[in-house]
Order: structure tokens, then sequence, then C-alpha cells
């Protein structure tokens, strides 16, 4: 759930992330014409700011030279996490293209580490740019379900666990410790996601969709609270 990034300050972006940047700005707009956002460019809008806080993150905590492969993916991930995010306001709420435009942001989240280790580009500011993008993903698709499902406030907690994390690391600064690697922790943010998009299509049953996301919750919930235990122990 926490992953320091490297401190090293480097004077110039990697080789590499300047493209990627205007295919991710591209692809928020592709994305934006496809989901139907009225007007188209609301999406690209609000992707550019965050965009640019990437790329001065990038300069002061990325170790390497180059962006790598794994780092154009999170980006392109985030630029879809933005049109979904726009979509909450301006539409559609929920259905087939919102379930569509998440399941290929879950099916590039299982390249990203491959690639980076194949790569040679491994860091903790790369773990952690994924890990931000997974949440921001998981809170956009929760404000989906919220407005669209009948599962109700609750099902909020699978959106907002992280951020409560990090607000409590504020007033715990233990809890801002490095953890250990987990599968366990991927696999229940892989179930975490899915089950926030099967929540978006219209042939979930009611009574399966409550199910299935309190089973979820529940799992994510054990997840945090094992984790927080594990860093109390180390205090």
């Amino acid at each position: 759930m926490t992953a320091q990034p490297e401190t090293e300050q480097h004077a110039s972006l990697p080789s590499g992330m300047l493209s990627s940047g205007v295919a991710a700005i591209a692809l928020t707009w592709m994305t934006a014409l496809v989901m139907g956002h009225q007007p188209p460019y609301l999406a690209p809008a609000l992707f550019l700011p965050a965009l640019l806080v990437v790329m001065r993150l990038t300069q002061r905590h990325y170790p390497h030279g180059r962006f790598g492969a794994a780092n154009t993916i999170t980006l392109l991930r985030m630029s879809l996490a933005t049109a979904l995010l726009v979509s909450v306001a301006v539409g559609p709420v929920t259905g087939w293209m919102v379930a569509g435009v998440a399941a290929v942001s879950l099916a590039l989240d299982g390249l990203d580490g491959w690639l980076a280790r194949r790569q040679g580009l491994t860091s903790g500011f790369g773990a952690r740019f994924d890990m931000e993008v997974n949440a921001a993903l998981a809170l956009i698709l929760a404000l989906h379900a919220l407005r669209g499902d009948p599962v109700g406030p609750e099902i909020m907690v699978l959106g907002v666990m992280r951020y409560l994390f990090i607000g409590a690391a504020h007033l715990l600064p233990w809890l801002a410790a490095p953890l250990y690697p987990s599968w366990r922790r991927k696999a229940i943010c892989v179930l975490q996601i899915a089950t926030l998009i099967a929540l978006q299509l219209p042939v979930m049953p009611d009574g399966v969709g409550i199910i299935l996301a309190r089973i979820a919750a529940a799992a994510l919930i054990w997840s945090f609270l094992r984790d927080i235990l594990w860093l109390r122990a180390q205090r």
C-alpha cells in the first residue's frame, strides 16, 4: 500500500516521456469522443495538469534515464481513468462503455510490472505511480457505481480505503513505513477493481451485485487491517 520513491534529482525528463505524454493526451481525447463526452475537450483539459504533476515528480524521483514502456502504460491508464472521471459528471454514468474502458485499464495493469523488470527499469517511483493510478481508478468506478447501482453508499468502501489510509498516516507516521511485497495485496486489488467493473454491467442482477460488493469490501478491509497490524508491530 505504500512504496517509497527515490529521491534522486534529475535536471531533465527521462527520454521517451514527452512522446508518452503526447500519446496519453491523444488517448484521453479519443476515449472522450468514444464515450460521448460533451464537450470532448474536458477530459484532456483535466488530464494535462495531472500530466504536468507526474512530469515534475518523475524529474524528482525517477532514477532511470528512460521512461520505459511500463511507465508509459501506467500513464495511458491514467488517461483512461481521467476520461472515466469526466464521464461521472457528463455521462454515461454506468453501462458497457464504462465497464469496457475500465477493463482495458485493468488488463494493461498486468503488463507494467513485467515490462519494467524485463527492461531493467523497476523503481519505487514506478510502483507508487501504478498504485496511485489503481487507487484513483477504484475511486472513480465507485462513484459510477454509487450513481447507477443499488448497492448504496457502502460501495464507497471500495473507493476510499487507500485515501483513508493516507490520511491516517499523517496522524500516525508509522503507517507510512514501507510494506513487504505481497501477492495477497495484488490479488485483492484485482478483486476490488474487477468487482467495480462488474457493477457497471447492465446485466448484473441487483442481488448478485450487492453480494459481490460486500465480499470485495470485506476482503479489502481485511487486507488493510492485516497490513496495519504488521506496521504497528514493526514500529
